[in-house]
Formats: structure tokens, C-alpha cells, sequence
């Protein structure tokens, strides 16, 4: 339902649509151009991570077995993917504009914030995955053909592949809030349904990150199902500061935050008494 006081009809709703899509494909496009630019640097940070564990293990490197596999990795994908997350905040700033006149004056206000967090937690996502996540699962996997003489040599296309896969995955991921956000905003969940059934959440956060984390250790699995449970909960939070509002009650900010410093105080002595009796 659209509450403007000219209701927009389906040929100028997709109009718009068109519009809005030819307006983010053009950002996009420019951040492409830039990024080819760049492209040898952004190469030399995509293939950090897997330069680092060579180094630690010390052996392997990479490789390219096809003629045009330096071309196209280097040249095409790399600053491809980086346009990707150059360009996010304009894509996003499009949709949003895109529904807007559906919404009500007052959850229209929540725009900046919108297009704010979800960018940012794109990026995050991205650099999560980037410092954390592939990290780990490389030095895991690579280092298992060490003890039966395994050197890795890996080809630059198949390694961009798993990199894709997973800073664009995490990336993704870590839109949880703004998806569980926006799914409130049009009144399609409440937090007190999505709390109702965090158990089922939780589970398929948990499978979704062993089929996502590049590596079958727990660890990793871990290291990667943990933020998203988190990104989750802060979701249900953020709709339920969205409820409120909406219903024009408060939020007890004061109790919040003594329960949250209490809670933080017992979890920091009890790691401190975990770490001192490790020590001895």
C-alpha cells in the first residue's frame, strides 16, 4: 500500500523500478572502472591471506595453469568483487528509495540509519571474513598435506574462487540485523515470535555455517557460527527499539545497561579465573 497522497500505479511503480535499477547498475559501473584501476593492488590484497600461510607453513604458492587465468582473475574478478563492496552504499541508498513511498512519514526518517548499517555491515562482513575466517580455514587447510610431504600449489583461480565465496558469504550474512529490521518494519515478524523460535534460528545458523566455513573443523565453525547467533539476537533487539517506538513506549535503557555491565563483569572474572588456572 503506498501512502503518498498520489497513489503511484503498476506502470509508473515499474518505471521507477527501471529507473532505480539503471541508476544502481551505473554506480556500480563507475566503482568497476575504478577499481580496474587499482587492480594489481587489490590483487596483491586478495592473495595476502594465502601468501600468509605459505609463510607460516613454509612451503606452496600459486600458480596459474590456464593462459588467460592471470588475465581474467587479476584483470576481470578481482576488481569486479571490489566494485561489489565499493558500490554497496549507493546500491542500497536505490532500493531503499525504491520503497520508501510505500512507508509511513515517520519509518521513512529510519533511511539514513538503514542504508548506514546495512553498508557497514556488508563491510564488515567482508573484512571478517577477509581477517578472520579465511584466514584461519587456509592455514587448516593447507597444512594438512604437511605430515605425509603434500606441497599445496594452488591455482590463483581456484584459490579467488574460495575467497569469493566466503567474503561474500560472511558479507551477506551479516546483514542478518537488517534483514530481521526490515522484516519488522513491514510487519511480516515481531521479536517476540522471532525469540519464540531462536532455537530453530540458531540451528540453521549452525548449518548454514558448516556448509559456508571453508574448513570441517569446529573451530572455524565456531569462529563463524558465533557472530552470526549474535547478529541475530542484536536483530531482535534493534525490532523490538523499532516496536517501541512505534507503540510510543520507552525502553528501559537504565536497567539495560546495569544488567549488560553485570553480565560483562561476570564474564570478565570468570575468563580471569579460567586463565589463572590455566597458568598454573
Amino acid at each position: 500500500m503506498n501512502h503518498l497522497d498520489t497513489p503511484m500505479s503498476i506502470l509508473e511503480h515499474l518505471g521507477e523500478l527501471r529507473s532505480r535499477i539503471l541508476r544502481a547498475l551505473t554506480g556500480f559501473g563507475v566503482a568497476f572502472l575504478l577499481c580496474m584501476v587499482f587492480a594489481n593492488p587489490l590483487w596483491d590484497l586478495v592473495q595476502a591471506p594465502g601468501l600468509d600461510a605459505f609463510r607460516q607453513l613454509g612451503r606452496g604458492g600459486f600458480i596459474a595453469i590456464d593462459v588467460m587465468e592471470q588475465f581474467s582473475i587479476i584483470w576481470m574478478w578481482t576488481p569486479l568483487v571490489a566494485a561489489i563492496f565499493l558500490a554497496m552504499p549507493w546500491v542500497i541508498y536505490q532500493a531503499w528509495a525504491f520503497i520508501a513511498p510505500a512507508l509511513y512519514p515517520r519509518e521513512r526518517k529510519w533511511a539514513v540509519p538503514f542504508i548506514v548499517c546495512t553498508a557497514g555491515l556488508f563491510i564488515t562482513g567482508g573484512l571478517f571474513g577477509y581477517f578472520v575466517v579465511f584466514r584461519y580455514a587456509l592455514i587448516f587447510l593447507l597444512g594438512i598435506g604437511g605430515p605425509v610431504n603434500v606441497t599445496p600449489l594452488i591455482s590463483i583461480e581456484l584459490y579467488f574462487e574460495r575467497f569469493v565465496n566466503v567474503m561474500l558469504g560472511v558479507a551477506v550474512i551479516f546483514e542478518l540485523p537488517v534483514l530481521i529490521f526490515f522484516l519488522t518494519l513491514i510487519r511480516v515478524a515481531s521479536p517476540s515470535f522471532l525469540m519464540r523460535h531462536s532455537r530453530y534460528a540458531i540451528l540453521a545458523i549452525v548449518i548454514l555455517a558448516a556448509v559456508i566455513t571453508p574448513s570441517p573443523d569446529a573451530f572455524n565453525l565456531t569462529l563463524f557460527a558465533v557472530p552470526m547467533i549474535l547478529l541475530y539476537f542484536l536483530g531482535v533487539f534493534v525490532s523490538y527499539l523499532l516496536v517501541l517506538r512505534r507503540e510510543d513506549r520507552k525502553f528501559p535503557w537504565k536497567m539495560f545497561l546495569i544488567w549488560l555491565v553485570t553480565v560483562l563483569a561476570v564474564v570478565g572474572i570468570g575468563m580471569g579465573v579460567y586463565w589463572r588456572f590455566l597458568a598454573k
